[in-house]
């Protein structure tokens, strides 16, 4: 009887010691979800306030955030600290926001300006409607994700946050932060700054021609003709514009009685320079313009005369596959990036929507006679062929209606000049040969006359 008592005495104690971990492991896992602990990056549960927001009737926001590129960053962020984030309504980005404002967030060169301002809306810690007791005379201050600023007051129970109202506080609660509703967009103010002065850049657009100009074949000059309005394009080729030689020359007068243009080309070519510089990997072809050849300056007398430009710019890596020996000699860099700049304004869209619809397009380039083929290849626009081709690498790095700047993943050469010269001169291209030695013969005793007029003779080593 005792052995019996025992026995269930033992089967009772090992079921309760059975029973204990269970229990223990449940209340465990209770506790640890209802942590707010921060997570590490790449675990973001479903249960995170990011994961709301994209979720959250806020869906213009939402959409912001993607087109942003931002969904890594935020993900890093959620993962050190929690997040207030404040939303602004559907309506205030749909139908409320400035047409113009919203096409200046949207262009791919301006993406920074994008993260910029949404990074405006979040503040990297929780606040609670009901944390913030204060009088209508106080505020708050607080640093934002985009390092700048916001105030947050309240009056008789209304939260603001700068100059939005807060409409629906405490709209979205997670372990990990918070999401409030706001009647407007959050404008910092850099971003401000940067719209109105692209704003400025496309007020001095170009002006459509009212009428052709009546050249004469003779002489290459105009026809006698009434003087051009003020502000209209320049009557004669941008070719007219051209001196013969390595560079260019200021513009002659359009018409009678001097210039009739008012076009700041100079400070719009240190603009899309300084774009060049800030957007980064184009400092080789920056250098090129600004430091060894002086065709900045001369493509601003151009645009200022009137002209609209479209630069197709090679990369670093493209710009460092070039020899000493292709820009060895004299005039060979200003050849280069001849054949990189079209006599046209011409985006990414309006270029990829032309080889879309006629198949291959010939653009004239500032190296005459040679054009530039284009064609569409894998969704994107291809310049040149074979392997000295070229892809639209990075697209409206600069636009301001008179320059275009065009990103390229390679340097482009005359069909002519791509091809390897193994091949032996046949004896009737002879004198085509001689003749192109006495050109560039010329060509270099016109450079030493000019340099040693200006006492410089030293700087060439090939002047005798």
């Amino acid at each position: 009887m005792d052995s019996h008592i025992c026995i269930v005495f033992l089967i009772l104690l090992f079921g309760i010691s059975s029973a204990l971990p269970g229990e223990s492991a449940q209340t465990t896992g209770k506790r640890s979800s209802s942590s707010s602990k921060p997570l590490t990056a790449g675990q973001i549960n479903s249960n995170s306030v990011l994961v709301a927001l994209l979720d959250s009737h806020y869906t213009e926001l939402a959409e912001l955030v993607e087109k942003a590129l931002l969904l890594q960053r935020l993900e890093a962020a959620v993962s050190r600290h929690n997040l207030t984030i404040f939303a602004p309504r559907n309506e205030a980005l749909e139908r409320e926001l400035d047409p113009e404002f919203k096409q200046f967030l949207l262009e791919p060169g301006n993406l920074k300006s994008l993260q910029t301002l949404l990074l405006f809306h979040i503040i990297p810690t929780r606040i609670r409607s009901g944390e913030l007791s204060l009088s209508p005379s106080e505020s708050t201050r607080h640093k934002t994700l985009s390092t700048h600023h916001v105030n947050l007051a309240a009056d008789a129970g209304q939260m603001t946050v700068d100059l939005a109202k807060v409409i629906r506080p405490d709209d979205i609660v997670r372990p990990d932060g918070v999401i409030h509703g706001i009647e407007r967009l959050l404008v910092p103010r850099s971003v401000e700054e940067e719209f109105n002065r692209r704003r400025s850049l496309r007020s001095i657009s170009a002006i459509l021609p009212e009428a052709a100009p009546v050249i004469d074949p003779r002489t290459n000059k105009l026809k006698k003709s009434p003087p051009p309005a003020i502000g209209s394009p320049p009557l004669l080729s941008v070719y007219d514009a051209m001196a013969p030689g390595p560079s260019l020359a200021p513009a002659p007068a359009p018409g009678p009685g001097g210039p009739q243009h008012h076009f700041d080309g100079e400070s719009q070519v240190k603009d899309f320079i300084h774009t060049l510089l800030h957007y980064g990997g184009y400092n080789e072809l920056a250098d090129i313009l600004v430091n060894l050849t002086s065709l900045a300056v001369e493509m601003g007398k151009l645009v200022s005369e009137g002209y609209v430009l479209t630069v197709l710019a090679p990369n670093d890596e493209a710009m460092a596959k070039l020899t000493s020996d292709q820009l060895s000699e004299p005039g060979a860099p200003e050849q280069i990036v001849y054949y990189h700049i079209i006599p046209e304004y011409q985006t990414e869209e309006s270029m990829y929507n032309s080889v879309r619809r006629f198949g291959k397009i010939r653009y004239d380039t500032l190296r005459l006679p040679h054009k530039v083929v284009a064609e569409e290849a894998d969704g994107s626009v291809k310049f040149g062929q074979g392997d000295g081709s070229a892809y639209l690498f990075d697209p409206d790095i600069y636009i301001d209606g008179r320059i275009s700047v065009q990103g390229i993943d390679g340097v482009l050469f005359p069909p002519e000049e791509s091809k390897p010269s193994t091949t032996k001169v046949a004896p009737n291209n002879a004198a085509a040969k001689v003749v192109t030695k006495q050109r560039r013969g010329k060509l270099l005793e016109m450079t030493c006359r000019m340099l040693e007029a200006i006492g410089q003779d030293s700087r060439l080593s090939n002047c005798g």
